[in-house]
């Protein structure tokens, strides 16, 4: 079932999201609403806490080139419990939206690699490195188990420039 967002000024997207304890019935009827949240959205990745469950859980939809050369969206991923660790020391800035933030994009700069450990929806162990843009997906989503949002990524003459928009987004969703 598609659940409702929280969006940008609810003090939820600010709370740092507990470690999910057992994988059940329960959390994989949560997953399957995120993913019908995530795709009904056109959205790339999507932390439980977007929808008001302030759990350790995000999901992604990578993107893989096709035969033609055209990227589409990908085979989701369930990260439970993530831990990101040994950033590379290259770095690439890219632009950056939140579905929690509509209709706001800005440049982030983020390393290009990161090295997740976490558990899959069968309670699997991933120990993987990533590379390229599938790193920025992980760390945004990672962002919000933690209560960051990408905008406090932002350099301080982007926050300024950002401020009138958070605040009509806010006025519009509260």
């Amino acid at each position: 079932m598609k659940r409702p967002l929280v969006y940008y000024g609810n003090p939820l997207l600010r709370a740092r999201s507990q470690p999910v304890e057992t994988i059940d019935d329960e959390l994989r009827a949560l997953v399957a609403d995120m993913i019908e949240t995530l795709d009904g959205l056109r959205g790339a990745g999507l932390a439980a806490v977007q929808i008001g469950v302030l759990r350790r859980i995000f999901i992604i939809r990578p993107y893989v080139q096709q035969p033609s050369g055209r990227y589409v969206p990908g085979p989701v991923e369930v990260y439970i419990n993530p831990v990101l660790s040994d950033p590379s020391s290259e770095e690439e800035t890219a632009e950056e939206g939140c579905l929690s933030i509509p209709g706001l994009h800005a440049e982030v700069t983020r390393p290009l690699g990161i090295t997740i450990e976490a558990l899959d929806l069968d309670g699997k162990k991933i120990h993987k490195k990533i590379w390229g843009y599938t790193t920025r997906m992980l760390m945004h989503e990672n962002d919000h188990l933690n209560g960051v949002l990408y905008i406090d990524r932002l350099t301080p003459p982007q926050r300024q420039w950002i401020k009138p928009q958070l605040k009509k987004i806010e006025k519009r969703f509260s």
